[in-house]
């Protein structure tokens, strides 16, 4: 005699084992010592919970027939929950996107030196707000404003949180109530939705904007000046290029028309770049000291993307700017902490010897190491992975570009070349999921169902570790895609 569904579910019920009885599977107990006990009983009683929803809330006689009620089957689920809820929320990524500046994934890495610094600044007290020449109070910012000052050439500078906070700033310091100039062509939206217009609004200042989308000329600026105006503003479009038929206003000509109504002159440059990349083959970028040397006022760019360092925003200019943004109230709500401090200042000292700075800061390397390099890098990885696979996945190498990314060098295409994974039997959206889902998540691209693996966002330090991470999550793909493993 067959069961009605309503005797099936109890059946089901009556075999749930109890939580005390799960808590005694050994794959529980060897985790005890690692995690605490309390959150091991609290992911048992949840999964017994959800176990208990599903069996009531069957349809089908075939959904209860395939559900695995045994003790150990469910200390296993328990043991996989808890430890991935034991596991760090922002942890470390390989970036195999290609996108060096990848926004979502951190921006810039740190030099091995900035890292240093910042762990020894973050385990015992420092010398954030005291001299130690008087032992008097000193300002946090005398750790990196001098460095700042010998490398662009600026008389001044101050560090906030990011270049928004430092455009926020300045704007607010010197032109709220009052009107900012600055061509329609500039008016850029910078990651995540912010907009220069808001920016600008936001710090009391009011827009006046001049000339059309591709062009503006210095008479454009010179009709718009009133006795309201407070500044003229240059922006870099450094996350987009309009090409054609276009004019923009130079740094110097805004320069000669600030000096000649006496008002001050401020640029936006930013991503910021400390050394002159074309000599690599890139895109020409404004470098700071070029900006600094025009005789611009104030000068704002990122900390964390072209220049290579922690997320800040940096201003360097003229004293009489700078001292008056400095006693801002509002500056104290932007400060950055000791250890963005520590890791800037490491990062700066490196651009004293540029050879140096190129070698051991991470976007630099990226950015300028050769593509021969990158293909020797591939065969090595492709050779490895293709011993470890085995015949279940196709792996080969192919050559396409690189970008930037960060709203940095938008026109720059830079070569590359990628290890590519395909699947003879697997998935692969599951691969990408299970990669992403490792303990060092791999984040890769997908073309024509391959995984690419882009040898430029890569650090070559790591090519060991991608490796064995790689073969280790793979393999189970290979499992869970032909029936074995626990159905994960």
């Amino acid at each position: 005699m067959s069961l009605t569904m309503k005797q099936l579910k109890q059946r089901c019920l009556r075999l749930l084992p109890a939580v005390d009885k799960i808590l005694q599977e050994k794959e529980l107990k060897e985790i005890g010592e690692e995690i605490p006990r309390h959150l091991i009983v609290e992911a048992v009683q949840e999964i017994v919970t959800e176990k208990r929803a599903v069996i009531r809330g069957a349809a089908a006689a075939g959904e209860l027939e395939a559900l695995d009620l045994s003790p150990a089957f469910l200390a296993c689920r328990v043991r996989e929950r808890v430890r991935e809820e034991a596991r760090f929320s922002l942890r470390p990524v390989f970036n195999a996107t290609g996108v060096l500046l990848h926004t979502n994934l951190g921006r810039a890495p740190l030099a091995a030196v900035a890292v240093q610094s910042l762990q020894e600044a973050g385990r015992s007290f420092c010398n954030l707000e005291i001299s130690l020449k008087t032992g008097h109070r000193s300002s946090r910012y005398e750790h990196v404003e001098a460095l700042l000052c010998r490398l662009t050439g600026a008389e001044a500078a101050l560090v906030v949180n990011n270049n928004a906070g430092a455009v926020f700033l300045a704007l607010n310091t010197l032109a709220a109530g009052r009107e900012v100039i600055v061509s329609r062509g500039e008016l850029v939206e910078i990651g995540g939705s912010f907009r220069l217009p808001e920016v600008m609004t936001a710090s009391g200042a009011f827009l006046a904007e001049v000339g059309t989308t591709n062009k503006s000329y210095r008479r454009d600026f010179e009709r718009a000046i009133n006795e309201r105006t407070a500044l003229l503003l240059k922006v870099h479009s450094s996350n987009f290029k309009i090409l054609g038929f276009t004019a923009a206003v130079q740094a110097g000509q805004l320069v000669e028309l600030g000096r000649e109504h006496n008002l001050p002159v401020m640029e936006d440059l930013g991503s910021g770049v400390l050394v002159d990349l074309t000599r690599f083959g890139l895109p020409a970028e404004p470098m700071v000291q070029e900006s600094v040397a025009a005789g611009i006022d104030l000068i704002t760019f990122s900390g964390d993307k072209l220049l290579g360092g922690p997320q800040s925003g940096i201003i360097v200019g003229k004293r009489e700017y700078l001292d008056r943004i400095k006693s801002n109230q509002m500056a104290r709500a932007l400060r950055v902490d000791k250890l963005t401090l520590s890791a800037l200042e490491s990062t700066l000292r490196l651009y004293l010897h540029e050879e140096r700075a190129l070698k051991e800061i991470p976007i630099l390397r990226m950015l300028t190491v050769p593509a021969a390099v990158l293909k020797e890098r591939a065969k090595v990885l492709a050779s490895q992975l293709a011993a470890g696979l085995g015949p279940k996945w196709r792996v080969g190498i192919s050559q396409e570009r690189a970008r930037v990314g960060g709203g940095s060098l938008p026109l720059a295409a830079l070569p590359s070349y990628q290890v590519t994974l395909a699947g003879r039997r697997v998935g692969t959206a599951k691969a990408v999921r299970m990669l992403r889902d490792a303990d060092r998540p791999v984040i890769a691209r997908v073309r024509k169902k391959k995984i690419l693996l882009d040898l430029r966002s890569l650090q070559e330090e790591e090519d060991g570790l991608l490796v064995e991470t790689l073969l280790g999550v793979l393999s189970q793909v290979d499992k869970v895609e032909t029936g074995g493993g626990d159905g994960r």
